[in-house]
């Protein structure tokens, strides 16, 4: 009984991580954001300071231009954790370069 709640305990941890917001990739990141686009599957802070997110697993990553993702809490902004790609760029169409 013991050996089924350990591992029941940790396969519901892991089914946490699964759904949006930790999508799979390879490096962390935090900060916070103000819900203007909906949920987001994941996302990166990249070049300039600008934050790229995508909607869905096989979106494309698109650069916040709104000023909708921060390094400081301030009014109207929740606090984020979100899993990006561990490798940034693509291809074409597909990285950080993608508007």
């Amino acid at each position: 009984m013991r050996k089924f709640l350990l591992g029941t305990g940790v396969a519901l941890m892991l089914a946490g991580c699964a759904g949006p917001g930790y999508g799979g990739g390879g490096v962390a990141y935090d900060g916070f954001y103000d819900n203007a686009y909906g949920p987001i599957y994941d996302g990166y802070w990249g070049d300039g300071d600008a934050f790229f997110y995508r909607s869905h697993r096989h979106g494309h990553y698109v650069r916040d231009t709104g000023s909708h993702f921060r390094h400081d809490a301030v009014n109207g902004f929740q606090p984020m954790h979100v899993n990006g790609p561990a490798f940034r760029d693509h291809g074409p169409g597909h990285g950080r370069n993608h508007h």
